[in-house]
């Protein structure tokens, strides 16, 4: 790419689309928990696509806005994507890590649509409390976490097509930090259908919900949350800053590094937050978007760590193979073991 700059060119094109699909995603999202906590998901019926027997609702309540607004966006969100992966294929060779993040994305999108229509089709909306209605959720949640990895994936990647990702170079104590905010995530689904359908008055007396043998198992459940994000998020830190503190990383790793403790630590403050301040609703988006920003921090973090530009040599401690030499005008490889 010498002489072009990377803005400019079809790969960093198509990266900063890729990011901006991803930040669509993440108000689709937050919108999303918009609707379930201000129980606006019966604001269509139970139509869909249409809204209420139509394309448009005429004269809506503000429910049917709340809804009709996130079917919109969720369509744009769709269509966007399916347009990035079109382009993926048209801009990157077959076997391209890229167009495997631009297909999975779309995939993920269309599974998420299916999973939102089943909500509605189902009536798992409003002040439906049942077992159904939380498996639902916590898939749709994870579903989401996997669909902003992909999107962050194509975007990041696009910006190296030369350098496929060792995924060897992630820790397996960071996978295994991976594996737990998901969890984490789907338990928070729970725990938000808790506090949207069986609101406390106070904290004390949300304590004694939770482990009341009289409460929803919604109730019973949500305990569970906070205990898990607590344990996950230190687990999460102390990887992190042991990773970081390395010095053979690179510069851009490290950042991504630090910018998850920074996120750890907020996310841990949103939750507790949230928990002292009895769930309001902007409270229960703010500790959401946190949570999708920590999530794609720590996907761009495993990424930088995987597409080290290291050779496997330095990467194990063995002083590596000396570059190639020129001889004659010509460029000759030196034998490995000379």
């Amino acid at each position: 790419m010498e002489g072009v700059a990377f803005d400019n060119h079809p790969s960093g094109r198509f990266s900063a689309a890729a990011f901006g699909v991803l930040g669509l995603n993440i108000f689709v999202v937050v919108w999303g928990a918009l609707v379930r906590a201000s129980g606006s998901g019966a604001g269509c019926g139970d139509h869909w696509p249409l809204c209420n027997g139509v394309v448009v609702p005429q004269a809506p309540a503000i429910q049917t806005i709340i809804e009709f607004t996130h079917r919109v966006t969720s369509g744009l969100a769709l269509a966007a994507a399916v347009a990035l992966c079109i382009w993926c294929f048209r801009a990157f060779p077959p076997k391209s890590q890229v167009r495997f993040a631009a297909v999975l994305s779309t995939a993920f999108l269309f599974a998420e649509a299916l999973l939102g229509a089943g909500l509605v089709l189902l009536r798992y909306v409003g002040a439906n409390a049942s077992a159904g209605r939380a498996a639902y959720l916590s898939a749709h949640l994870t579903i989401t976490l996997l669909l902003l990895a992909s999107l962050a994936s194509a975007s990041w990647l696009a910006r190296k097509p030369g350098l496929p990702a060792r995924w060897r170079g992630v820790p397996v104590l960071l996978r295994i930090a991976g594996v737990a905010i998901i969890l984490v995530s789907a338990t928070g689904a729970i725990a938000a259908l808790g506090d949207t359908l069986f609101p406390a008055q106070s904290l004390a007396s949300g304590w004694k919900q939770d482990f009341s043998a009289a409460s929803n198992f919604l109730l019973r459940l949500r305990v569970f949350h906070p205990v898990l994000a607590i344990a996950a998020g230190i687990f999460l830190g102390i990887v992190t800053l042991r990773i970081v503190r390395r010095e053979r990383i690179t510069r851009h790793a490290r950042n991504f590094g630090v910018a998850v403790l920074l996120l750890v630590a907020l996310q841990l403050w949103a939750g507790a937050m949230n928990l002292g301040m009895l769930a309001p609703v902007w409270m229960q988006l703010v500790h959401l978007l946190l949570a999708d920003l920590l999530w794609i921090a720590l996907v761009l973090f495993c990424l930088e760590l995987a597409q080290s530009t290291e050779l496997p040599a330095q990467r194990q401690g063995r002083p590596a193979a000396p570059p190639p030499e020129k001889i004659s005008g010509k460029r000759t490889s030196v034998p490995a073991h000379q």
